[in-house]
């Protein structure tokens, strides 16, 4: 399945990605994050073992029935404990394993150091190499968080939409199931002075993606580099969040169940839902999570010691934060009213909270009827937002008309989107009132909201719907380049590109409005095609991936 996509717009993604070297200062850096991490557990596995004094564990049937049986054996038969061999050291095979036979082993730098590898590098291979995995400016790359068989990763997708043409361009394993990826350009603090001089410096432009998982923790790659093995920052605190996983209760036996996970302001201590990235306040980023709380992480501090702690922490709801999300405008032309400080989140206790970041304690709150699954800012219109929920139905408000006491009359508009949960939704960042959501229904759905000046919408309009054949739909997002391309993801793992414009009513709708953004971009350099609706018209409306093109990388491994 998929659960989210991540575009990235032309011209950020690096032209040439480098691999990953595992040379000394690499090993180095990793060394030293494990060995945060060991040394966090290991300190809270010393207080849990200081506290449980009395004899609590894990309950051990087996060792129970085994107790059971020797307690039937002779008394005086010492045999079982081997008292004989304790001053017996062991074979110093048993630590070498498989090398404990072999001498004269030498170990080489490089690969063109070992006179036994008679197959060097070719440069004309890497030459070649080098050119398929080239990312043109006029290309986009596409992340997505995919689990298959039990084994999760990100998939970066290149797309060229000249030719139409989608491929899976490189991959990278993850520990844990994902659920969330957050695309930004900030380059996380490294781990310390040492590691800096080795690595860029906090707040360099790059190519990140962050993730949140059903861990509490939220990992930070470097997408530039090929076949990763470690995450250049991790939020959070995985050794303490680890020991949450011992035994609870009291008395001699107990069932194997985790200790309660009670959450504090510094770390998540359940799974990370929603993420979202500050364009403005480029260092900050926003964290959702099953324990209840919205954190805010500060990527210019190193992710480990005294500073791996959350900035900031709120604790408003109730329920599982499902999404979260700043007042910043997007990758687009969209340009209304903007907070940088202002946050908005939606729960599973069915309430939306829209809060400054500075003054947690004025949020203002709105009750919904349902479970919350997304949240977007419309950046058309100054202070709205719509909200999707698990009944299917979206829901635009008005900031301003919310207070701080529980209404649950405040919502401008009610559109009933879908026939099971509305699971997915984005508002276009390049064409006003145009909105595309995404349900358990399998089906995709291009709206139009004609928006007055003020107050409600004078119509809704459906414009589009189609299943395109992704199984139940968990996530739908507009190019950062393209007016109407939407990348849809869903519970087959297949990720299709819906372009959108070779609909002849998408076009008859939003004719007027793209031939508005395309006189815009003119005039601004706005970073978005050029509209061509006549060619548009004779595009494939849907386009898929390659598989022609990944055989042809599989066998040139």
């Amino acid at each position: 399945m998929i659960s989210s996509a991540a575009w990235v717009a032309r011209g950020l993604a690096a032209r040439h990605p480098r691999k990953q070297e595992l040379d000394d200062a690499e090993l180095a850096r990793v060394s030293r994050l494990a060995n945060i991490e060991l040394s966090d557990a290991q300190a809270q596995l010393s207080a849990a073992q200081g506290a449980d004094g009395d004899g609590d564990g894990w309950e051990d049937v087996e060792s129970d029935e085994e107790m059971d049986e020797d307690t039937n054996d002779d008394p005086n038969d010492l045999s079982r404990y081997k008292l004989d061999d304790y001053d017996a050291e062991p074979s110093q095979s048993i630590a070498l394993g498989a090398l404990s036979n072999m001498k004269g082993v030498s170990a080489f730098r490089a690969n063109d150091d070992d006179p036994y590898i008679t197959l060097k590098n070719d440069p004309a291979d890497e030459a070649e190499e080098r050119e398929q995995l080239e990312v043109l400016p006029s290309d986009n790359l596409v992340y997505v968080s995919k689990t298959e068989d039990d084994i999760s990763m990100i998939e970066a997708y290149l797309y060229s939409a000249q030719d139409q043409n989608l491929y899976v361009h490189h991959d990278l394993l993850l520990p844990a199931f994902p659920l969330h990826l957050e695309w930004l350009d900030y380059a996380p603090a490294p781990v310390d002075e040492g590691d800096a001089a080795q690595r860029r410096v906090a707040g360099t432009m790059g190519n990140f993606v962050a993730v949140g998982t059903m861990e509490p923790e939220i990992e930070i790659w470097d997408m530039d580099t090929i076949e990763g093995v470690y995450p250049d920052a991790v939020l959070g605190r995985r050794g303490a969040t680890r020991a949450l996983d011992g035994p609870a209760g009291t008395g001699k036996k107990k069932r194997k169940q985790p200790k309660a996970r009670v959450p504090n302001a510094e770390y998540h201590v359940d799974a990370v839902l929603s993420l979202s990235w500050n364009r403005r306040v480029r260092h900050l980023l926003a964290s959702a999570s099953a324990d209840a709380t919205v954190k805010i992480w500060d990527l210019s501090r190193p992710s480990t010691g005294e500073t791996s702690a959350a900035l900031r922490s709120f604790s408003g709801h109730t329920d599982k934060v499902q999404s979260v999300a700043w007042q910043v405008s997007g990758a687009g032309v969209a340009r209304g009213s903007e907070n940088p400080a202002v946050l908005l989140s939606g729960s599973y206790d069915k309430t939306i909270r829209v809060f400054d970041t500075r003054m947690p304690e004025q949020a203002l709150v709105a009750g919904i009827g349902a479970d919350v699954e997304a949240v977007r800012w419309n950046g058309w219109r100054d202070q709205s937002f719509v909200v999707a929920m698990e009944n299917g139905v979206v829901q635009g408000f008005d900031a301003r008309m919310l207070s701080p006491t529980l209404t649950h009359d405040a919502a401008q508009y009610t559109l009933v989107a879908h026939d099971g949960a509305c699971t997915a939704l984005d508002v276009s960042p390049h064409l006003p009132g145009c909105l595309v959501t995404g349900g358990t229904d399998r089906q995709v759905k291009v709206w139009s909201v004609d928006e007055a000046d003020a107050g409600k919408p004078r119509s809704i309009n459906l414009v589009a719907g189609r299943d395109l054949d992704v199984g139940k739909v968990f996530t739908v997002s507009f190019s950062p380049n393209d007016a109407l391309t939407v990348a849809v993801g869903g519970s087959n793992g297949k990720l299709q590109l819906w372009e959108t414009l070779s609909n002849a009513g998408v076009r008859r709708t939003f004719g007027d409005r793209l031939r508005q953004l395309d006189a815009y971009a003119d005039r601004h350099s706005a970073p978005v095609a050029p509209l061509q609706l006549d060619e548009d018209a004779a595009r494939a409306d849907v386009v898929q991936v390659d598989d022609d093109a990944e055989s042809d990388e599989a066998m040139d491994e």
